[in-house]
């Protein structure tokens, strides 16, 4: 008797803590599209290649109006990003801190 209330005990037990791996997040934690206006880029380095910019800006997106950011990535020193240039991202509309670049930023035209 006692070994199948310790079954069902232990069954529970894994099920607590194997059930957020099946369960869907809900539509709150999905990423959401839209841009950084960069008001903020570190200088450009003598380097070639891939080299880490520190931008800050402005996010805009359908979930929040205006939220400054800032954040520090990599990009090739040929598409070095510039004030006022408009970056998309995704960000999490949970934590619009959590943002990434969806595509790296590109140089103006005439550069």
């Amino acid at each position: 008797m006692w070994e199948i209330g310790a079954l069902l005990l232990l069954l529970a037990v894994m099920g607590v803590f194997l059930a957020p791996r099946f369960v869907r997040s809900g539509p709150g934690r999905e990423a959401l599209e839209g841009t950084v206006l960069i008001t903020g880029v570190s200088p450009r380095p003598e380097a070639t290649g891939a080299q880490f910019v520190t931008i800050s800006g402005v996010l805009h997106g359908p979930s929040i109006a205006e939220h400054d950011v800032y954040r520090r990535f990599a990009v090739d020193v040929n598409t070095w990003p510039s004030v006022g240039e408009l970056l998309p991202v995704r960000y999490s509309p949970r934590n619009p801190d959590n943002w990434s670049p969806i595509a790296p930023p590109s140089t103006p035209p005439g550069e």
